[in-house]
């Protein structure tokens, strides 16, 4: 199963924490993830293994959405920063949206992503 991870600024260490907490899981099920550029360096410092797409402005969230399209990646977790604005908002709302299209569960805060690892 592959599950694409991504956290705005804000969020990065909430990520990391929470992939910490399902270190486990993400181990006994062989989950591979895939993330933006600088979510993915700051999950690898933790001692995850991940493949790294570009940073998020600058086209690692559309990247994201095109493996969702394609069918290569099966849950999304994003963390997202409400409180804050974004410019590359058209492609978080297009990954969110083909999230939608293509019934890829999408998680965008982690009491949402540990109710989809129960699953795992």
């Amino acid at each position: 199963m592959e599950i694409a991870i991504i956290a705005h600024d804000g969020k990065k260490a909430e990520m990391v924490q929470f992939l910490n907490e399902q270190r486990d899981i993400l181990h006994k099920n062989e989950i591979t993830l895939v993330s933006t550029g600088t979510t993915g360096s700051k999950v690898e410092k933790a001692g995850f293994q991940v493949t790294k797409y570009l940073s998020g402005p600058k086209g690692g969230d559309a990247q994201i959405a095109a493996r969702v399209a394609e069918r290569k990646c099966q849950m999304v977790i994003f963390f997202r920063d409400p409180l804050e604005k974004h410019p590359h908002e058209p492609d978080i709302f297009m990954l969110m949206r083909l999230c939608d299209v293509h019934d890829i569960p999408l998680a965008t805060n982690p009491a949402t992503a540990t109710l989809l690892f129960q699953d795992c």
